[in-house]
This record gives structure tokens, C-alpha cells and sequence, in this order.
């Protein structure tokens, strides 16, 4: 009997997976996307028994012909899904959504496959969504009733926790992709930061961190990490005071846990504008600040440093999120 991984497309969903399947027992499986992040991230992971990688595709924003061939691609996809199910005597199936676990999704529940869905957002995406009325758990740190109310993040972000107290150094978090709002922000509010004396890092995205030194370079400015996709970003975290950040669920948890005051601009293309909801349950706790991408501006920016209480929001937001969710998550699977 396995235990069955799947879904992906982004970092958060996988590391979701991530943070969970280490504390799993028996055998692990997982089937994701050739598209994606999927195999990049999960393909010499020795901790699964079997990977598997299916032609999996988007089916929104494509017109009625690209509908129409997906969906043919989907059905193709869903049988070698059964195949792989019925293969490896699969116990239970554990999806975090994204178009990447559609197949396996969709073919356990023919096969009576009890199917679990962790949720990352407080707005489900579109599989999710389609999925909840058939699924034997549904898993949600903003949902109350759920196997666990946490998010499953890994350990580093509670065992470096700290309360901040002085504003030395803020971190701009644009995603391992990027955003040309931060960006430009950035741009623009770092000249006076360093002028104050407050240490910068800046994840400008893989692709942008090249033209983003150079405007750097422009302005005379040397003393400014930029990056793009980082290991260290733990550390990087924790060295932080601020944070002026995108609001997928992941990040946001992840400072969360290390106590780390941020000021949240959802990305505004996000399917039912999920990123804002997440964001806003925390600021309706006066735990955090959000701006939309329209009203974000320096000025906007420096009254909220100006202002801000550090260390009262730094001692509450661990308080928000437990520790022991990938354990909990874990534990009811192990339970088929």
C-alpha cells in the first residue's frame, strides 16, 4: 500500500508536499506535471519510491479549440494516472491542487481512492474547488474544522523565530518569478533606505536580476542583495526586520512563523483574488498591512515603517500558526 502525492505548478504547492512527506510512513509516490516545477523540484528526490510525470496542461485562458484538446490531453492523462494508482496499490490521495494534479485527482475518485486535498489559499483554486464535495478531507489553515487550521511550513521558521525590535534591514520578497511592481518600488524606495542605514535584500526574480543590478548600479548603489530564486531564503528571513512582499499562502506563513511584520501587495491577476484574502486575514488581526498594486507608492511605504510597532507584531504572528500541521497532515494519512 502507497501513499500518493500529487499536484504542483508553483513552489507553494510543492512545498506543501515538501514539508510533509518526510514525516509519512511506508511508501511514498508522487505524480505531478512535466510542466511546471514539478520535475525540476521533485525528480531527484530519493525520499519517493516512484515519481511520475504526466503531460499535464492548463486548461483556462485558452480559447474553445485549446479547451477542447486539453481536455482530450486530461482524459489521455487520467488513464495513465489509473494505471499508476492501481500499480502501486495506492491507500489514499493527497492533492494541493494546481492543474498539475487534475489527472491523478480525478482518477483516484473512479477508483474509490479516498482523496485528502490540502488548500494553501483562503479563496480555493479552480481544481480544488471542483474537487471539495468528493473529497474524504478537506484541509485548511483558514478553515477551522479541518484535520489541522495550520499550514504545513518546514521547521526552520519556527526554530529561528524572533521578536524584532529595530528596523535594520528589510527584505523585498518578489517571488522566485518576480514582480515589475516590487521591482520598480524598489527602485525607487531603497536609494532612501540605504540613506538611513537599513540593509536591503531584494528578490527581483531569475530573470530580472541581472537589469535590476544595472539599474542599481545607475542610482550608485552597492549595498543591496539582489536574487532570485535562493536557498538561503530562510536565513534571509530571519535576518530580516520588515518584509514588503507578494501574498501566496507559503510566504506568508513562512513569515509568519518567524515573526517577521510585512507589508503584503497580493498579486492582482490571482485567481479570486486569493492573494488579498490571505493577506487580510491576517491584517484583520492588526498583524500585518496590504496595498494594492495601484496604490503602492514610497511615500505609502515609509509612513508604514515610520509607524509600525515591530516587536508587538513580530511577538503575536507566531502565535497564528502551529508547528506540529505537516506532523498532524501526516498522521491522518498514515490512518487509510
Amino acid at each position: 500500500m502507497s501513499i500518493v502525492f500529487t499536484g504542483g505548478g508553483t513552489g507553494g504547492h510543492l512545498a506543501i508536499i515538501d514539508s510533509i512527506k518526510n514525516f509519512v510512513n511506508g511508501k511514498k509516490i508522487y505524480i505531478g506535471s512535466t510542466s511546471g516545477l514539478d520535475k525540476s523540484w521533485f525528480k531527484n528526490d530519493n525520499s519517493f519510491e516512484a515519481k511520475y510525470f504526466l503531460d499535464s496542461k492548463v486548461v483556462m485562458d485558452k480559447k474553445l479549440f485549446g479547451k477542447i484538446k486539453v481536455l482530450l490531453s486530461l482524459i489521455k492523462e487520467i488513464k495513465k494516472a489509473r494505471e499508476i494508482l492501481k500499480k502501486e496499490n495506492a491507500k489514499v490521495l493527497f492533492c494541493v491542487g494546481g492543474y498539475s494534479a487534475a489527472p491523478a485527482s480525478i482518477a483516484a475518485l473512479s477508483l474509490k481512492i479516498p482523496l485528502v486535498i490540502q488548500e494553501q489559499n483562503s479563496v480555493s483554486g479552480v481544481l480544488n474547488r471542483f474537487l471539495k464535495p468528493f473529497a474524504k478531507e478537506f484541509i485548511s489553515a483558514f478553515e477551522p474544522n479541518s484535520v489541522t487550521n495550520s499550514y504545513p511550513i518546514k521547521k526552520v521558521f519556527f526554530e529561528n523565530a524572533r521578536v524584532r525590535k529595530e528596523l535594520k534591514t528589510i527584505l523585498i520578497i518578489g517571488g522566485s518569478q518576480g514582480s515589475m511592481t516590487l521591482n520598480n518600488l524598489a527602485l525607487e524606495l531603497v536609494p532612501i533606505l540605504i540613506k538611513r542605514g537599513i540593509k536591503v535584500y531584494h528578490q527581483a526574480g531569475e530573470k530580472n536580476i541581472d537589469t535590476i543590478k544595472k539599474e542599481y548600479q545607475k542610482l550608485g548603489i552597492k549595498d543591496v542583495e539582489v536574487f532570485g530564486f535562493s536557498k538561503e531564503l530562510p536565513k534571509i528571513i530571519t535576518q530580516a526586520d520588515f518584509a514588503i512582499s507578494r501574498a501566496g499562502a507559503s510566504t506568508l506563513w513562512e513569515l509568519t512563523a518567524n515573526g517577521l511584520p510585512a507589508l503584503y501587495v497580493p498579486y492582482p491577476y490571482a485567481v479570486g483574488d486569493h492573494q488579498y484574502y490571505n493577506a487580510k486575514y491576517l491584517v484583520d488581526k492588526n498583524l500585518a498591512y496590504v496595498c494594492r498594486d495601484k496604490d503602492l507608492n514610497v511615500k505609502k511605504v515609509l509612513d508604514i515603517i515610520d509607524n509600525i510597532n515591530l516587536e508587538e507584531i513580530s511577538t503575536n504572528l507566531p502565535k497564528q500558526i502551529q508547528p506540529t500541521a505537516a506532523k498532524d497532515i501526516a498522521k491522518y494519512l498514515d490512518s487509510f
